[in-house]
């Protein structure tokens, strides 16, 4: 006899339902068990876990000093002056009929943060060319609280993006974003892959929860899947797996999370990437034990709108086989 299945009674335990439908109980309960343990720590001014993003005076102190420096005013100006880089990946497996593909990688938004910064994202990607977008994660401002503005400005971006969006979520990202974020026609991976088919040639994309605080990351189950010899694309919030990653034999890597550092010195130098990682994975091209992998200094800020020596941009990626 088959058990029958509890309704949900509120909206809380309807969400618990919808996300254990959709990742599967156990990484339901791991993901928002560590969400709620984190806030009431944050919330009970815990002093064990330090985010410069949860002080309530950083924004103010960042102002501060950049006032007094000067500079404030031209740090605020730059955080909503995007550019579009481009980036060519040279994959000589790359399967015919992806010659020429075109990726539109957007991350770390937060897109609640600046309302003119989120117009100006909008706006840079209108007039550009690309077959597909993803996005690696950090869409809410801070890393905890409710959702709804964070959710009404990804609705807004997603009316700007063509054809399909695929995504995963970043460390200030809650689970209870899923549902709402595919109702809108993100496609989240989470821990899992999908094969994009052309001309008869699959290219396989795999993405992966959060990596760098929640540790709720499966390299194993996103790409077991993946048939050997299968160009791969892995999608991360952070650079931090590029080992496991590379070891794992995917070919190619997309993340952000570090912002480039935001406020840099002179020459792009960053002072911190907040990432457990080599400073030459905390911005721009990589390449690591035959991976080929992309850090994307992103297109919002955290903490405060403003950035020094460390331009915000959208990202076109260009796969290609080479020299014919």
């Amino acid at each position: 006899m088959t058990a029958k299945v509890r309704e949900p009674k509120n909206q809380e335990e309807l969400l618990l339902y919808r996300l254990s439908l959709r990742l599967g109980p156990v990484h339901a309960r791991q993901r928002l068990g560590i969400e709620q343990e984190s806030e009431a720590l944050l919330l009970g001014r815990d002093k064990r876990s330090f985010h410069l993003e949860n002080l309530t005076n950083a924004p103010r102190l960042i102002r501060f000093c950049l006032k007094a420096l000067g500079l404030f005013g031209r740090a605020q100006a730059n955080s909503r002056k995007l550019k579009t880089a481009t980036n060519t990946f040279t994959v000589p497996n790359l399967p015919t009929a992806f010659e020429g593909f075109r990726i539109l990688h957007l991350t770390d938004l937060h897109v609640d943060m600046d309302e003119q910064n989120l117009q100006a994202v909008i706006q840079q990607i209108q007039p550009l060319d690309y077959d597909l977008c993803v996005l690696t994660g950090d869409y809410r401002q801070l890393t905890w609280g409710p959702i709804d503005a964070s959710l009404d400005g990804m609705a807004r971006l997603r009316e700007a993006i063509r054809g399909d969006a695929y995504a995963v979520l970043g460390n200030h990202d809650s689970v209870c974003m899923v549902p709402a974020l595919e109702d809108m026609g993100y496609r989240l991976l989470m821990n899992e892959m999908a094969q994009l088919e052309r001309s008869g040639d699959t290219l396989y994309l795999a993405g992966i929860d959060d990596a760098h605080y929640y540790k709720a990351h499966n390299l194993h189950k996103a790409g077991d899947d993946i048939p050997v010899g299968g160009v791969s694309l892995l999608l991360s919030h952070t650079p931090e797996v590029w080992r496991e990653a590379a070891h794992a034999g995917y070919d190619l890597f997309l993340c952000g999370h570090t912002h480039g550092g935001q406020l840099c010195l002179p020459g792009g130098i960053p002072v911190t990437l907040d990432s457990d990682c080599p400073r030459h994975l905390g911005r721009g091209s990589w390449r690591v034990n035959g991976m080929q992998g992309y850090t994307s200094p992103g297109a919002g800020t955290s903490v405060l709108n403003v950035r020094l020596n460390c331009p915000p941009e959208v990202t076109l990626h260009t796969l290609t086989r080479g020299p014919a």
